[in-house]
């Protein structure tokens, strides 16, 4: 069977034409499978990154596939390169509707061997970084946009940190500041809308990430989700849109878990379902990381 040349989104064609979607850490992973999905339902895309090569990979693959993105590079964690990236994309888009919040990263390590600048480096990415983006996206835009009746949406990618993140607990506090982040958001900068996205364990490159001692336990993941298996990018992918769609109108301050219920297995009850639950997986170009091979 031939592989689709594009993305085959469970929402309808058109859903985002006309709008301008900004997606951070859109070069890989979650983000270049979100701006795949985004861009076939319509949306002109501005992908942010560190590296140019993998933003015009990303951007090659999406004006293959028919949508229409622009790269620019930026580290999000330094204020006035976010500042002028998002001044730039407005120069070249007129506008931006929607920011999905994804670039992150962190390293594995136990709370006693984490220095300061390996802590304040996680926080800077996954919680600075964000906050930058979503205050610059609503400042010089959406806040405006929101008083002639264009309020736009926000999604940020936090993660399971439910009950703690041990071996990443830098990464699992970052997290819970950005869940804490949005819901204070959704308050302030309302009728913008701000939710967040929970991805727990999930088949993406950035497993392959993680060094060659992690490589067992990431395997056996499957058998500790009530729903036997990890997700797939676009499972991550679909809960963002939906976010972002017309549908969640009335839906902010809120964050969509999307983790197979692995936080609700519990020690003392052992997880009976041996069955995998069935995937869905639109992403045309999704490839299993290399660690499940």
């Amino acid at each position: 069977m031939t592989a689709p040349a594009r993305y085959v989104s469970v929402f309808r064609a058109g859903l985002f034409a006309g709008h301008v979607a900004v997606v951070t850490g859109g070069g890989s992973g979650l983000g270049r499978c979100t701006a795949h999905e985004l861009a076939s339902l319509g949306a002109r895309i501005a992908l942010i990154g560190r590296k140019p090569e993998k933003l015009e990979q990303a951007r090659k693959e999406i004006a293959e596939a028919g949508g229409e993105a622009r790269g620019y590079a930026c580290d999000i964690r330094e204020e006035e390169s976010v500042k002028t990236s998002i001044a730039k994309i407005l120069a070249d888009l007129g506008r931006i509707d929607m920011l999905v919040n994804n670039a992150g990263g962190q390293f594995a390590a136990p709370l006693e061997a984490i220095s300061q600048k390996g802590w304040e480096t996680v926080v800077r990415t996954n919680l600075t970084g964000g906050f930058l983006m979503a205050r610059e996206c609503y400042t010089q835009w959406m806040k405006n946009a929101a008083g002639k009746g264009n309020a736009g949406a926000i999604v940020n990618i936090i993660a399971d940190m439910w009950q703690g993140m041990p071996n990443m607990g830098h990464s699992g506090a970052a997290r819970a500041g950005m869940l804490n982040f949005t819901e204070t958001a959704a308050f302030e900068w309302a009728p913008v809308r701000v939710n967040a996205v929970a991805p727990g364990w999930i088949a993406s490159s950035g497993m392959d990430q993680y060094p060659p001692e992690m490589q067992e336990r990431i395997r056996s993941l499957p058998r500790l989700a009530p729903l036997q298996r990890v997700g797939t990018e676009s499972e991550v992918s679909a809960a963002i849109c939906f976010l972002l769609s017309p549908g969640a109108a009335f839906i902010s301050g809120s964050c969509i878990r999307v983790d197979g219920a692995v936080p609700n297995a519990k020690i003392s009850r052992p997880i009976e379902n041996t069955t995998p639950a069935a995937a869905f997986n639109g992403f045309h170009l999704a490839e299993t990381p290399k660690v499940f091979k």
